[in-house]
């Protein structure tokens, strides 16, 4: 069998290396000639996936940038990114250009799958018609389905593999062609009854973390004025054996999903002449935390004397989740860029992100000298192997966004 995979991003890549493990021929499209160049070198630039994990099986992975390669597949993978608009909409253009593309080298009893997150509809009212533009029709020359990808960057413990696998087809035979593909490199699969059960389950998983996340950040910013520790209330919480899920303040919302899968659905919804001003709610208190955490931090400067202008802040950790270096929504760039704007002389530690060209900022080593310049050190991202609590202990003052440190009492210790 072979499977084409357009997107070669945190989804396509590990879907295609998955694949040719699977012992299918893959062929592994992007718009993106950096991207095309790696994969032909067995160069992997994500971290789920390894150099040599991909090395094993470049003899099955053509890399292409030529959509006519395509025409070769059986089946073929949609995951092209699906961000938003600098007023907060949908910015289906990568997708609107993968269907266009596709379709003029579209081929009988294909099957297409759509994984890329959007909101309910997208694959029948947007994808479809551009497929059937090619004078193919779905369901009768060639089938559609929507399988959202379910990634978590880091993650071991639940993978492509082991993670179930949600999927919904235009008709009963799509879905099976779908659920035939996807049992090759998945345990599970879960079958529902259309596109739209499994767009929308999709939007239901990320706004469920969401808005449980932005209701234990609220709660953390009224903790804090009333003198209360929020994660010994969140730890003491968590001892209920039923009906509580624990989830942990932070400085806000970053990667590929959470920031950005609400407003899919809001979007929608007023279409349907409805306001989810729940989710919009949760959004608008996860996009302050940023703010609130460089307010923290401008507040424990100001307990121990010192201004923001002219203060050392190391930073620790820039990307938007620990043991990963992705910087997309990092709530750290914008607590850097508020504390930078107020006068801080600000630096930042990452071991996986080298460099911040949009800030003009390296990572610097993370050595007793830094930690002595620094007037505060602030942890925003935790990323393991790194010894927080006795970078704590060393700090003239630490400001700890993760709660990483609860449980020490130390004078120069903040926590949000």
């Amino acid at each position: 069998m072979k499977v084409g995979v357009i997107g070669l991003g945190y989804v396509g890549l590990p879907l295609a290396v998955a694949f040719a493990e699977a012992d299918n021929g893959v062929i592994a499209l992007d718009v993106d000639p950096l991207k095309v160049s790696a994969v032909a070198a067995g160069d992997s630039y994500i971290e789920d996936i390894s150099s040599e994990r991909l090395q094993a099986v470049l003899p099955k992975i053509r890399a292409t940038y030529r959509y006519a390669d395509l025409a070769q597949a059986d089946a073929v993978i949609i995951c092209v990114p699906t961000p938003l608009t600098e007023n907060r909409e949908p910015d289906l253009g990568p997708l609107d250009a993968a269907g266009k593309s596709l379709a003029q080298v579209l081929q009988p009893g294909q099957l297409i799958v759509l994984e890329s997150t959007t909101y309910p509809g997208t694959t029948r009212e947007r994808l479809m018609p551009l497929l059937e533009s090619s004078g193919l029709r779905v369901g009768t020359d060639i089938n559609l389905a929507f399988s959202p990808e379910r990634v978590d960057p880091g993650r071991t413990d639940y993978t492509l593999r082991t993670t179930p696998k949600v999927m919904g087809g235009i008709t009963p035979a799509c879905l099976d062609r779908a659920d035939d593909l996807y049992s090759q490199i998945c345990d599970h699969v879960v079958r529902v009854s259309t596109p739209e059960a499994a767009e929308l389950t999709k939007l239901l998983e990320n706004i469920f973390r969401s808005v449980n996340i932005a209701l234990v950040n609220e709660l953390a910013i009224l903790a804090e004025r009333m003198g209360i520790d929020i994660w010994e209330v969140v730890d003491a919480a968590a001892t209920k054996p039923y009906g509580f899920m624990r989830f942990e303040p932070g400085p806000g919302m970053g990667g590929h999903c959470l920031p950005v899968d609400p407003f899919y659905l809001t979007w929608r919804a007023r279409q349907f002449h409805m306001s989810t001003e729940f989710i919009e709610l949760a959004g608008k208190i996860n996009q302050y935390m940023p703010y609130h955490c460089a307010e923290r931090v401008e507040q424990a400067l100001n307990d121990v004397s010192k201004p923001v202008k002219g203060s050392r802040i190391l930073i620790l950790g820039a990307s938007y989740k620990g043991g990963v270096g992705d910087i997309r929504e990092s709530p750290a760039l914008r607590i850097i860029e508020v504390l930078a704007g107020r006068g801080g002389i600000v630096s930042y530690h990452d071991e996986y992100v080298p460099s911040l060209p949009m800030l003009g900022l390296e990572s610097v080593p993370l050595d007793d000298d830094a930690v002595a310049a620094a007037d505060a050190v602030v942890l925003v991202t935790a990323h393991p192997r790194i010894d927080h609590p006795s970078i704590a202990a060393r700090s003239a003052l630490f400001v700890d966004l993760r709660g990483v440190t609860r449980g020490m009492r130390v004078e120069n210790l903040v926590r949000l």
